[in-house]
């Protein structure tokens, strides 16, 4: 089997917040936020680098330059569920080059690090401010963790205090709540062995983490913690099980377990985890998977705990119906909306991001 394993550097802040010359690369946000009213909903917004040639996505590889963006965002709550996935992001000339992390694309999108781990972040959906209240997680302890058939390297802020404004039905209206970011980076394709089952963990005792199981034929699973006073601990000694709630796509007909136990025993943490909502298939292409919010309750320690976070299922690629569920979602996102607010953008900055292209070219 062939793997994709690179000689670790490591991380340094601010400078590893921008782009690296990289494969694949992506900057994620996911929240879970409450009303003044009560009202519960959750968002997520992601913006992917990647090497055109290297990355092995079909629909990818064939665009005539050598790094493109793509973006996916969505908001859902118990009676809406937004998502907009654009597969060429128009990007500013400007992205990645300002001291802190600052990303405008997809024609209104904005990434912006208004001071050390702290984000002004907004797209169709959203309009949030969310403050670090921790250190950034370094996963395994620097950053970089092995996963048998690639490495990879990461880091999250887990605990980002979130303000600021959701658009429900056309009306833009105050939210607060925690959400979280992650930022990966790899020299490696997509692989026949990306499949995971991946949780962000937020605890109301005020201890974070990151958990996941990795792989097809070589899995791995791991657990990154971070208590309330920022000490960072992992292992690999974590059991994720599914124990009872199921949903099959009716678009791609694909089966996702959406709910499970976690046990972490070296830290004596035992968490159930349950959807918020389960209709949460996002639809991508070749690469469709399950994404949105979840509750969180258990015990660590002998004493109970509760919680929210967000959990990501990516099972192995079904072919059924993906023809059928790759045309829905082009209509669902309109195509001729995308090209349209293409058009009403300046000639100036079209010119600009042209003569930027050929460049790269």
């Amino acid at each position: 089997m062939k793997t994709y394993k690179e000689k670790f550097i490591p991380i340094k802040f601010p400078q590893d917040e921008q782009k690296h010359d990289h494969i694949i690369e992506w900057w994620y946000f996911n929240g879970n936020l409450k009303t003044k009213n009560g009202e519960n909903f959750f968002f997520m917004d992601c913006l992917f680098s990647a090497k055109t040639k290297k990355i092995n996505i079909p629909f990818i590889k064939n665009f005539p330059i050598k790094n493109i963006f793509f973006s996916h965002y969505l908001l859902s709550g118990e009676k809406i569920s937004h998502s907009k996935i654009n597969p060429l992001c128009l990007i500013d000339k400007n992205n990645f080059k300002k001291p802190l992390l600052w990303a405008n694309y997809d024609n209104g999108c904005l990434i912006e690090e208004t001071s050390p781990f702290n984000f002004h972040i907004t797209n169709d959906f959203i309009d949030l401010k969310l403050e670090s209240k921790k250190i950034p997680l370094l996963i395994d302890g620097n950053g970089f963790i092995d996963l048998g058939v690639k490495t990879t390297y990461y880091y999250s802020l887990t605990r980002l205090e979130t303000t600021g404004l959701i658009k429900i039905n056309n009306k833009w209206t105050e939210v607060s709540g925690l959400s979280w970011m992650d930022h990966q980076w790899a020299q490696t394709p997509l692989t026949n062995d990306d499949e995971w089952t991946w949780f962000s963990l937020q605890l109301d005792n005020g201890i974070d983490i990151l958990c996941f199981l990795y792989g097809n034929k070589i899995k791995t699973s791991h657990a990154s913690i971070i208590n309330k006073e920022g000490k960072i601990s992992s292992t690999n000694n974590v059991s994720i099980i599914p124990i009872g709630t199921k949903y099959t796509s009716k678009t791609t007909n694909t089966k996702y377990e959406l709910e499970y136990q976690i046990e972490i025993p070296e830290y004596k943490i035992s968490i159930k985890t349950s959807p918020i909502k389960k209709n949460q298939e996002m639809i991508f292409g070749t690469i469709n998977y399950w994404e949105g919010g979840i509750n969180l309750n258990g015990k660590m320690e002998g004493k109970k705990i509760t919680g929210k976070g967000f959990m990501e299922l990516l099972p192995q690629v079904q072919k059924k119906k993906i023809i059928k569920a790759v045309i829905q979602e082009l209509k669902k996102n309109s195509i001729m909306e995308n090209v349209k607010e293409m058009a009403d953008i300046s000639t100036k900055t079209i010119l600009a991001l042209s003569e930027e292209l050929k460049n790269k070219s």
